[in-house]
């Protein structure tokens, strides 16, 4: 079998299994929209690949995804390189999320991180700091969620051991996300 089609059969299986995670996503759309509908901010976070992921879903929600509509407040923490190596440098690397949900985070807002291992220590810390804070937080994990899945009060694990594959469920769940917050915005603003 060639590695493409290894690859795509493993994609199909991921995919497939992703049917089970429909009322955690669900869960998680009904948090966010509650956030925005009462005036909160979605504070995002992730590393490499996963920061890619973060920023992907503010551009959809700050922007636009498949509507016309106004704009959802939402922070991707990663983007600033001069304040994630400020803080990395006069801190700890492990602080750069968690600072930063310190700082703009309050009750009623939503912390979304993204961490194929689930054992990022720097974005356990923003969930540490979420849940001191009493922010709800939602979780797209991978593998078997790590410690991570402890910590935030909605979790998606999309249990594969391949990094590339947990990033492709995630994209689908994160665009299905969005799928069910532009039916509850629309929803909130009349115009369903």
């Amino acid at each position: 079998m060639s590695s493409f089609s290894k690859s795509l059969q493993e994609t199909m299986g991921v995919m497939a299994s992703l049917a089970e995670l429909e009322p955690a996503l669900t869960r998680a759309a009904e948090r966010c929209a509650a956030c925005l509908k009462s005036g909160g901010k979605l504070l995002i976070c992730g590393n490499g690949g996963s920061a890619a992921e973060a920023m992907h879903l503010v551009g959809e929600l700050v922007g636009r995804y498949k509507k016309d509509r106004a704009p959802l407040a939402a922070i991707s923490l990663g983007t600033d390189p001069a304040l994630t190596t400020c803080i990395g440098n006069d801190y700890r690397y492990e602080e750069i999320f968690s600072r930063q949900v310190r700082a703009l985070g309050r009750k009623g807002d939503v912390v979304v991180a993204f961490t194929t291992s689930g054992r990022s220590p720097n974005v356990l810390e923003a969930l540490k700091a979420a849940k001191a804070m009493e922010i709800e937080s939602i979780a797209f994990l991978g593998k078997d969620g790590g410690p991570a899945l402890a910590l935030a009060t909605e979790a998606m694990v999309v249990r594969h051991t391949d990094t590339a594959r947990i990033q492709e469920g995630h994209q689908f769940l994160m665009h299905s996300l969005m799928d069910l917050l532009e039916a509850a915005v629309a929803q909130m603003s009349g115009n369903a």
